[in-house]
């Protein structure tokens, strides 16, 4: 466990004194603090590199079950539609983690400009990858950190130890996902592109073969590859995007369910309410009274 662990955990629980996502001002960087164990909730993991301090994780992508906990470090290079939960968090120790958002491109610069060493690809990689932290990592984070405390400091320096702590993770043993993303030749970087297809488009009828052209692959090496990258299919990757924005839907906007559905491209309701119900655990309207309901009990 890194050495700089117990200060990490004491700046991000003296920046953050409440449960949830915090932007801080430096745009990359946010803070996540959660006191008590939670249900699972539906999200999009998008690219970051995240690096825990305290508490412990459970993500379920696709059929694959992961977690992490203090002292490990989370990388993330494709948009990813999970399942998340906090296991263990208390008011005493809450779970703590701090999230950096990842720009592909400019990530793709910074192994070129630092000559980090290639490996080459022997299978795809997926787009998701958990370790341990470095003590040079765990510095570094410390770092960053502490420039919250310096406005004057904080745009001059942090992006330097922002570069600094891609670096330390670029050397780690579990770095392929980040490394993989920005080689223009490997399957990830090619179904990175598909990704972005399906997110833009997901509303509209699946079509295998419109898809696969964006990774410039035939229809069943895609599938392969898409599969090997996020733990389920092209399909099933776009019901669970189109399910996650239905939600939102219904929940920010205030739409019906009958709307919802058909803004993210569902031709039948009852379809589109068997799957809800499969993937949320209940009808699109109880789902959604029972979200306002536990929001409500959170904010009194």
């Amino acid at each position: 466990m890194p050495a700089d662990l117990t200060q990490l955990i004491a700046l991000i629980d003296r920046f953050v004194d409440a449960d949830g996502l915090h932007r801080t001002a430096y745009a990359p960087l946010s803070l996540i603090r959660t006191s008590q164990p939670t249900l699972p909730v539906h999200t999009l993991y998008e690219p970051a590199l995240c690096v825990i301090a305290q508490g412990r994780k459970q993500i379920i992508l696709g059929d694959e079950i992961d977690g992490y906990a203090g002292g490990d470090c989370l990388a993330i290079s494709v948009d990813l539609p999970v399942t998340g939960q906090v296991i263990e968090a208390s008011p005493e120790k809450p779970f703590l983690s701090l999230k950096i958002d990842l720009d592909p491109s400019q990530l793709s610069q910074l192994i070129l400009e630092m000559e980090v060493p290639y490996v080459q690809e022997t299978k795809t990689t997926r787009g998701l990858s958990i370790g341990a932290m470095s003590d040079e990592l765990a510095d570094a984070a410390v770092r960053m950190l502490k420039l919250l405390e310096n406005p004057k400091e904080l745009p001059y320096l942090a992006p330097l130890v922002e570069r600094e702590m891609l670096y330390r993770f670029l050397l780690s043993p579990h770095s392929a996902p980040l490394r993989q993303i920005a080689a223009a030749d490997s399957h990830l970087h090619w179904i990175s592109k598909a990704i972005h297809y399906l997110k833009r488009n997901f509303a509209e009828p699946f079509k295998i073969d419109t898809v696969a052209r964006q990774a410039r692959m035939s229809a069943s090496a895609f599938h392969h590859h898409f599969k090997a990258v996020t733990s389920m299919s092209p399909l099933q990757y776009q019901k669970q995007i189109r399910l996650q924005e239905a939600r939102r839907l219904m929940l920010s906007d205030s739409v019906d369910a009958s709307t919802a559905s058909t803004r993210v491209g569902y031709e039948s309701a009852s379809q589109f309410s068997r799957e809800y119900r499969r993937m949320f655990g209940a009808p699109p309207a109880r789902d959604i009274a029972q979200l306002k309901e536990s929001l409500s009990a959170a904010g009194a």
